[in-house]
């Protein structure tokens, strides 16, 4: 059988998409890693004789509304970005497999009070109630990423428990079971593997949708707060400037998309490595 990796190469070689997905997060990854090497300027610094500059060799994305350089800010709202789409994804799914692991596997009560307390979550949209829960909370970085952890985490654990669910009904458990290994070792060893796959594909769509969604909750005023340099909260602060000096929300807004694209095109590479329908009619 090929190995995962093996078919990771055979579909990035096939498909200039997926390439071009991780090369779009991984140079993502590294703007946000090296961000304080990476700014020219500081990008909390307010240099009033800048104001508004428009793009030049000295701010190549020119300046904002208090002159602060918008890459410096741009470069820097990577790193927060991408801190929050990690720890809230890695989060996330950590309950999600916890929950819907132990929904699956015991059933009963515990199936039942999981279930419906997800249920609960479910019963809003979950932008709606991360706006509330972010706004409750004050707005800050910890605040948003409670409250899209608070929000997102029913779908994972509903996923996860139909995946687990019809991995048991597999012969191997009843084998598993049969020489006596113990439930740990089971939900461990044979079922946590087997739900992985479509956990990952859908985590690495949802890192895209993290984005967009703390830049909203930034961009309206409860998210990320001024003078920190996140991507939604530095459109919202220049949106009245979009007529006439253009680059304060554009470099921003350019930002997001290739970010989202780039997650977007990596999930799509994702799903073809592990969904077993689209191998085997690609022949991988």
């Amino acid at each position: 059988m090929q190995s995962n990796f093996y078919r990771a190469l055979i579909v990035i070689k096939r498909s200039p998409l997926t390439l071009a997905g991780l090369v779009i997060i991984g140079l993502v990854a590294i703007v946000a890693i090296l961000a304080p090497v990476l700014t020219p300027y500081s990008p909390i610094a307010s240099k009033f004789d800048q104001m508004l500059r428009p793009p030049s060799k000295q701010h190549l994305m020119g300046a904002d509304g208090v002159g602060r350089d918008v890459l410096s800010r741009v470069i820097a709202g990577a790193r927060i970005s991408f801190k929050i789409s990690l720890l809230v994804l890695t989060i996330v799914v950590s309950i999600g497999l916890a929950t819907g692991l132990a929904a699956a596997y015991w059933g009963g009560i515990i199936d039942t009070i999981i279930m419906r307390i997800a249920d609960v979550f479910l019963a809003f949209p979950s932008l709606v109630l991360a706006i509330a829960l972010s706004a409750a909370l004050g707005g800050g970085m910890i605040s948003v990423m409670i409250a899209i952890t608070v929000s997102w985490w029913p779908y994972y654990s509903r996923l996860v428990r139909s995946l687990a669910l019809s991995q048991m009904e597999e012969g191997y458990i009843e084998a598993a079971r049969a020489i006596g290994a113990g439930n740990w070792r089971i939900i461990v060893k044979h079922v946590l593997p087997n739900c992985l796959g479509p956990v990952l594909v859908l985590a690495s769509n949802d890192m895209g949708w993290v984005i967009l969604t703390a830049a909203g909750l930034g961009f309206i005023g409860v998210g990320v707060q001024p003078p920190v340099p996140e991507w939604g909260a530095m459109i919202s602060s220049g949106r009245i400037y979009v007529f006439d000096q253009w680059w304060i929300v554009t470099f921003p807004g350019l930002a997001i998309l290739i970010t989202v694209l780039g997650y977007s095109l990596l999930g799509d590479g994702l799903r073809d490595i592990f969904d077993p329908y689209i191998r085997r009619g690609r022949q991988i």
